[in-house]
């Protein structure tokens, strides 16, 4: 194996295309856009830079935010500091590093669409405008929209998530999270160099329904909507079947990032996935174990154990989170009022934004200290009523 395809120049592809060129191997990145934009936060959690620290020590613009205000209907919001900040690119400034990373350890760079790839003994043949392109094996880094419909994660509708939003002319310190009634998905905003990323995500309900509650969102808020960039995109969001039989990888290929469905179903983080598979592939890639198909397994593994099991299990969470109720009253609501209340519950909130809890120590965790956070909770009712609240 000496020639890599990485069809794809998002975060995952570019990765991939470091270390794999970085070890010697002739890698050729294909992508039709390269560097672009995106309808997200592009938020890095603590785990993403202090796994990788080049995501933060670097020159390339970006907002260290450590001020999240959640909110949701009929509990008002809460001010959340974080300890650790999230890191916010512009995704256009992030993919361009990162293609720039690959390039100056050698990977060759294509802005090219695949019009088709076809399978000739244990190679790969690659088709372009510009020509043909051999391969010994492919990394497909494509997206959830992956016109590969033999490479990757099959999606179901049932197994995508919706995500749309503008960017607007603003600036503010904090991050704004807003849960809404009866929607499995939430508003951001998000500050990023020079704008504002205003978008919602949700699943199970239609674009055009999403992108009303998010402009009446923006006209409560002040929001303006005139002159304002709009995008939209499609996330994977598997159910919890659909981890059970999600294709990461078959005969001289792999998938990462998003083409292979890697994206948390609560949150809808992709870039921390993203760029962890692409990790985690290379080192499944480079290792000494035998085979190409034993290496192909080892990614599988890897997969599992380091992300993957606790992603499917947040995926049996995810319509709780949103749409379940708890003591008499919605979740969401129920989250907001727990973190005003109870230090202990604010500390678990922290944890989960920097990345740092995982959803199968969140039950364990919250039955340790639920007894702790009901008395704080209560003793905070009891002062409140005897010493008002400053203004």
């Amino acid at each position: 194996m000496k020639r890599i395809a990485v069809l794809g120049g998002g975060p995952a592809g570019a990765f991939a295309a470091e270390r794999m060129a970085a070890a010697g191997f002739e890698t050729a990145i294909f992508d039709e856009k390269l560097a672009w934009e995106k309808p997200c936060g592009g938020g890095l959690t603590y785990k993403a830079y202090q796994q990788y620290p080049f995501l933060l020590d670097n020159a390339t613009p970006k907002r260290l935010v450590t001020e999240t205000v959640l909110a949701a209907p009929g509990a008002g919001s809460v001010l959340l500091q974080l300890a650790q900040p999230l890191v916010i690119y512009a995704r256009y400034d992030l993919n361009r590093m990162l293609l720039e990373r690959a390039a100056q350890v050698g990977a060759r760079i294509e802005k090219a669409r695949v019009l088709a790839i076809e399978r000739y003994g244990s190679r790969w043949q690659l088709r372009t405008k510009a020509g043909i392109f051999d391969a010994d094996f492919c990394i497909v880094a494509t997206g959830a929209r992956n016109p590969l419909r033999t490479f990757g994660t099959q999606l179901a509708p049932e197994d995508t998530m919706s995500t749309l939003g503008y960017y607007i002319a603003g600036d503010q310190a904090r991050i704004d999270i807003q849960f809404l009634p009866q929607l499995e998905g939430y508003i951001w905003v998000f500050p990023r160099c020079g704008h504002l990323s205003v978008g919602i995500c949700g699943k199970g309900e239609p674009a055009a329904s999403l992108r009303a509650r998010l402009e009446r969102y923006m006209r409560e808020k002040g929001l303006a909507l005139d002159g304002a960039a709009f995008f939209s995109h499609l996330l994977p969001s598997l159910q919890p079947a659909a981890w059970k039989r999600n294709r990461v990888a078959g005969e001289g290929w792999l998938a990462v990032g998003d083409a292979a469905g890697l994206v948390d179903p609560i949150t809808g983080e992709g870039l921390y996935y993203a760029m962890r598979s692409a990790d985690l592939a290379a080192k499944a890639l480079l290792s000494e174990i035998g085979t190409l198909a034993d290496k192909l397994q080892s990614y599988r593994r890897l997969l599992r154990r380091d992300f993957a099991a606790d992603l499917e299990f947040g995926s049996r969470l995810a319509g709780r989170v949103f749409l379940g109720r708890f003591l008499f009253g919605d979740v969401p609501a129920r989250l907001v009022q727990f973190t005003r209340r109870s230090p202990r519950f604010a500390d678990l909130m922290q944890d989960l934004f920097a990345g740092t809890q995982p959803y199968l120590g969140l039950r364990r965790r919250l039955l340790k200290n639920l007894n702790g956070s009901l008395w704080e909770i209560a003793a905070d009712l009891c002062l409140s009523r005897l010493i008002p609240r400053r203004a």
